[in-house]
């Protein structure tokens, strides 16, 4: 496993759909691509899902070909396989880091996720996701919400670490 996604931030679009990557994730996505050499541009692997994902997840080459062992671990033919074959291989889009650090994210991807002006980009381990800001702000931070009123008032959320 290479090195982990830390952190936010907000980045422009522009109208071709251009948004630079935050540094580090760039980093990251240099670090867990086997065949990334210096001066190179980084591969990487969209998610976009169905139609109910209003989020695009970004995958390295490490974490995808992770993925892809396990679908292929499952029997051939299988519900679980062809959904995620789906998901993984169908509703997905390779790409690389162009030379200026920005992902060009086509329209298809932009429009199913309504982005537009700005994007909100947030890590999450070996993956990081890419949002319009109001709509991780109604969705994830509402549900983060929720979830904070459901605890202890004094719960510190290190407790989840010990099982």
């Amino acid at each position: 496993m290479g090195r982990r996604f830390r952190g936010e931030g907000h980045h422009k679009v522009d109208a071709k759909g251009r948004v630079s990557i935050p540094a580090s994730f760039r980093r990251v996505l240099e670090a867990s691509d086997p065949n990334w050499q210096p001066g190179g541009n980084p591969e990487l692997v969209i998610v976009y899902g169905d139609q109910r994902r209003t989020y695009l997840e970004v995958y390295t080459i490490e974490a995808i070909n992770e993925v892809d062992d396990k679908i292929d671990a499952l029997p051939r033919g299988s519900m679980q396989r062809k959904m995620l074959q789906r998901m993984f291989h169908g509703q997905s889009f390779p790409t690389n880091v162009d030379e200026t650090g920005r992902l060009v994210l086509p329209a298809k991807l932009r429009n199913k996720i309504e982005l537009d002006k700005e994007a909100f980009f947030i890590a999450a381990g070996d993956t990081f996701q890419i949002w319009k800001p109001e709509t991780y702000d109604a969705e994830e931070l509402a549900q983060e919400e929720k979830w904070m009123e459901e605890l202890p008032e004094n719960f510190d959320p290190m407790e989840f670490l010990d099982g």
